[in-house]
């Protein structure tokens, strides 16, 4: 697995694009949070690629994935988009890698 960090809404645009011939993971993670890092743990067990979004370094693209998607921000966060819209999401506790790997196999 490996993480492909983004910063800008450049990036976020492109993703939402790729997002229409595969799903895509977003993970939103807080440098500054226990729980977050407990999900980051979660995360780096997933054989797919993730998109991080570190929220203390990208605040612009946290707010933006947060009005494109619908969903409210919290962090730590996993969204996935299909089709350029999210599918599924979970946040804090909720964040694992086998119901983020259920997600992927139920929206592939």
């Amino acid at each position: 697995m490996a993480f492909q960090t983004i910063a800008d809404a450049h990036a976020l645009d492109s993703l939402l694009d790729n997002s229409n011939n595969r799903p895509v993971v977003v993970f939103k993670h807080s440098l500054a949070c226990p729980i977050s890092a407990m999900a980051y743990r979660e995360m780096q067990k997933l054989e797919n690629e993730v998109v991080l979004v570190e929220v203390q370094n990208a605040r612009q693209v946290s707010r933006e994935l947060a009005e494109r998607s619908g969903i409210r921000h919290e962090s730590p966060q996993v969204i996935v988009f299909r089709n350029g819209r999210a599918v599924w999401n979970a946040s804090h506790y909720d964040v694992k890698a086998q119901a983020v790997t259920r997600a992927l196999e139920a929206n592939g």
